[in-house]
């Protein structure tokens, strides 16, 4: 049977599912008597509508643990699946499982974050070279554009193209899954960059 469609490979992208749909964003905004962060500027649950509370510490902390879920995500599937002998597939598995949790959790009805954060985890976890590539880019491109989201868009196609580059096949193949569903997420950004409506970092609401 294909590893890829084996059971021990379902079960790790099932637990990345799980890992991945935890909404931390709209729990720590909870838990600091900040209200539904779904009510506020784009409802999102990520970092970027967690900021947009005022609580800079929170958002820091949403960001972080996005990230971390996702990464944890990759070592747990890896774990899991060496003890049936397809630890790299089930660890990207397990990593494709929490980016899709992030964004389409069950809990809120599919609705989640644009997947930013979980990208870069996932990437850390499976291929570390690429996260860093990935935050490079996105560092660069926010110095000289001031745009968030177009550094995340154009981060999250450089980053498998560095992989493939590179050699990491499976880690490449992976990012070309979560790239486009990524780049999905943000139409409402790319709309607005292309007619120049796009808020810059650190513009004024």
């Amino acid at each position: 049977m294909d590893p890829l469609f084996s059971f021990p490979a379902l079960v790790a992208l099932a637990i990345g599912y799980l890992l991945g749909s935890i909404p931390f964003g709209l729990i720590l905004t909870k838990a600091a008597g900040l209200g539904d962060v779904r009510a506020i500027g784009s409802g999102n649950i990520g970092a970027t509508n967690v900021l947009r509370t005022g609580n800079k510490p929170l958002a820091a902390a949403t960001l972080v643990l996005d990230a971390l879920k996702g990464t944890a995500a990759v070592l747990l599937g890896h774990y899991f699946g060496g003890m049936h002998g397809i630890a790299i597939v089930a660890g990207l598995l397990a990593g494709l499982g929490a980016f899709l949790g992030h964004v389409f959790p069950v809990w809120l009805g599919f609705k989640g974050g644009k997947g930013v954060a979980t990208y870069i985890g996932v990437l850390l976890g499976a291929a570390w070279p690429g996260a860093l590539v990935f935050c490079g880019v996105w560092l660069a491109l926010a110095f000289v554009t001031r745009y968030s989201s177009l550094s995340a868009l154009v981060a999250s196609v450089v980053a498998p193209v560095y992989l493939f580059i590179t050699g990491r096949v499976p880690e490449a193949a992976l990012g070309a899954v979560m790239t486009p569903i990524l780049l999905w997420k943000h139409s409402a950004n790319i709309k607005r960059l292309l007619a120049g409506e796009e808020p810059r970092i650190g513009a004024k609401a």
